[in-house]
């Protein structure tokens, strides 16, 4: 892919920037080196200071890179302001609270009076220099996730962004150093895929974190493991969204349209998979079609569109592949299921909920991206946790029920990362997020991810010999 900002809304290529150079990808990991060698020593005060500075000029471009990121992968402005607003509480979040993530942690005189240590405790130290390989559908939230906790912890970032956000990442390299971070701290590396594995395996590049596809998971993690560095990834998802007879309909219903076209339904954390008990079957299935009919699809530039344009050509072509083979294999489009009329120009796919998919369906088993959502009726919660699981993905989950009995079985037996009960996926500074099977390990956001990057080091101090020894 052309590292290039390619309008989704028309299709046309507004800019294009050349690949860094062997010469210069070398220029960036010495710079990054040498700052982590100073950076390291710097007290929490010190890089509070400057995490609240990129808080305070983050806030300050809202407006002009909430339109960089719509003209570069097509989500509606309004969700594109919010995205910078939530990065910048992120990032006073960490700078607020990472010295207490990170305190030493002291045990008890009496748990370790048998160690031979007159005292001992564990500290938290860097690791060193960070890649992240970083996917366009958050094209600023993805990276600040990683990069608030890992600069607060005395890190330093490489940046490795999605081809088709140039843009978007160029900016983030400037608002860090704008913000005060010392040279090297923070870079943009605008490089092809092709580049990461000789990055990666460099020796000055102590662990990375991937946010993206399962492939792209795999490749990174296999060059990782071999040179034994630390990864975090974070990968596909397949989230259920469950409805039992005791929830409340309209809020679920309603809930349910905003859970699966957030971000023009290219989230990972999107509910794509409606489980639905049969007693709420049919109440359920009526007001979540006439709540994705009312969707306006259109300009993401326009402050009354609901969804814009899938972020790509190839996306939308994959997403009708997906649908296209269901229909054929005998699932019902009970509403879209096709390009929308009158927006000839650009990516754009109606929202479409498919009801009677089957597991000899290719969206029974693989992520849909983009707004189109499976409705699976079940016939009660043994079977619901069952559907629930038929998936190789694991990274979160909606349940929607007043019953004690069902918080409990679900909490218990939900293979994923989350369990969110009436209401939608969504993350937070304070909460740990991240997923299991296919949908990757470790865990961002929360001490879990400030401390992913962190060295864990055990500090023991023998005891003094007495007067007689």
């Amino acid at each position: 892919m052309p590292i290039a900002t390619v309008d989704p809304a028309t299709g046309a290529t507004l800019k294009t920037f050349d690949a860094l150079g062997s010469d210069e990808i070398e220029r960036r990991l010495a710079a990054a080196a040498a700052a982590f060698d100073r950076y390291r020593t710097t007290d929490f005060d010190h890089r509070a200071t400057l995490m609240n500075r990129a808080a305070d000029l983050l806030e300050e471009d809202k407006d002009d890179i909430a339109r960089t990121m719509t003209t570069e992968m097509g989500k509606p402005i309004g969700a594109a302001r919010a995205e910078a607003a939530k990065c910048a509480k992120s990032m006073r979040w960490y700078a607020r609270h990472a010295r207490d993530l990170l305190a030493d942690e002291h045990p008890s005189a009496a748990d370790i009076q048998d160690s031979g240590a007159a005292r001992a405790y564990v500290r938290y130290r860097p690791l060193g220099v960070v890649l992240a390989v970083m996917p366009w559908n958050f094209p600023l939230w993805q990276v600040v996730r990683f990069a608030a906790p890992a600069l607060m912890a005395g890190n330093v970032g490489l940046l490795k962004h999605a081809s088709n956000v140039p843009q978007t990442a160029l900016y983030l390299d400037d608002l860090f150093r704008r913000a005060g971070f010392p040279e090297g701290c923070f870079q943009t590396l605008l490089v092809g895929s092709g580049a990461v594995e000789g990055i990666l395996r460099d020796r000055r590049v102590a662990a990375a974190t991937l946010t993206g596809s399962e492939p792209a998971g795999r490749s990174v993690a296999a060059v990782a493991g071999d040179e034994v560095k630390r990864t975090v990834l974070e990968l596909g998802g397949s989230d259920p969204y469950i409805v039992m007879p005791s929830a409340d309909i309209d809020r679920a219903a309603r809930t349910a349209v905003t859970a699966r076209v957030q971000n023009n339904g290219q989230s990972c954390i999107a509910a794509k998979r409606f489980i639905v008990h049969a007693d709420v079957y049919d109440a359920f299935g009526e007001r979540f079609v006439a709540g994705m009919r009312k969707l306006t699809v259109g300009d993401p530039m326009d402050e009354s569109t609901d969804i814009g344009p899938l972020a790509s050509e190839q996306g939308r072509a994959d997403l009708e592949v997906l649908v296209d083979d269901a229909v054929n294999r005998g699932a019902m489009a009970r509403c879209g299921g096709r390009r929308p009329d009158g927006l000839s120009r650009g990516w754009y796919y109606e929202p479409t909920i498919l009801t009677d998919v089957s597991p000899d369906m290719r969206i029974h088993h693989e992520e849909a991206f983009g707004p189109v959502a499976t409705v699976y009726r079940v016939a009660g919660l043994d079977e619901a946790v069952r559907v629930a699981n038929d998936t190789p993905f694991g990274l979160s989950s909606n349940v929607w029920t007043r019953d004690d009995e069902d918080v409990r079985r679900f909490v218990r037996d939900l293979q994923a990362g989350g369990v969110f009960f009436n209401g939608m996926t969504a993350s937070h500074p304070a909460l740990p997020f991240g997923g299991v099977k296919r949908s990757g390990y470790g865990r961002e956001l929360s001490d879990h991810g400030i401390r992913e990057f962190c060295n864990v080091t055990t500090v023991w101090h023998g005891a003094e010999p007495d007067d007689n020894g």
